[in-house]
């Protein structure tokens, strides 16, 4: 595994031999070019930042906020931070998208994020996302991790 820091954030991107995403020994992982909700935006330049915290409390598990509202072609810096006991995650997608995604999570509940809307934190961690919303609707980001979703750890961004 190598470790790049990019931003004062490391990002860790497993390095694998195998063409196929869910193939060869270690945890699966994807690698999918095509991103349902934007495009990954450029760290150099501006960007409006959106502070979300993760953690658990009362029997649930939250994004706070629950809910962002952004402009067609904004660029968004997602500060993130998990202040849970738990591990959490960060996908940015369409529903249908995060969906199929956590049907793959429950298969390989380890699966390695290296892509740019997708990030895992540790608990008491903290790490960030830059976004450009080059697309109009409404979208999403969730914990892929199983139950974390359903436990109530979805949260909604409007483009407009």
């Amino acid at each position: 595994m190598k470790v790049l820091h990019r931003t004062g954030v490391a990002v860790f991107v497993a390095t694998c031999l195998a063409t196929s995403a869910w193939a060869g020994p270690g945890p699966a992982r994807h690698d999918d070019e095509s991103f349902s909700a934007g495009e990954p935006g450029d760290a150099k330049k501006p960007a409006r930042i959106v502070q979300v915290t993760m953690g658990e409390s009362d029997g649930k598990m939250t994004f706070t906020p629950d809910k962002v509202e952004v402009k067609k072609d904004e660029q968004i810096r997602f500060v993130l931070r998990n202040n849970g006991e738990l591990d959490h995650e960060f996908i940015l997608a369409t529903t249908a998208d995060n969906l199929k995604h956590a049907e793959a999570m429950k298969k390989n509940p380890d699966m390695e994020h290296a892509d740019p809307n997708g990030i895992r934190l540790a608990p008491k961690k903290a790490g960030e996302i830059v976004w450009k919303f080059t697309k109009l609707g409404t979208f999403e980001y969730s914990c892929l991790i199983p139950g974390h979703r359903q436990a109530g750890m979805i949260g909604a961004v409007v483009v407009k």
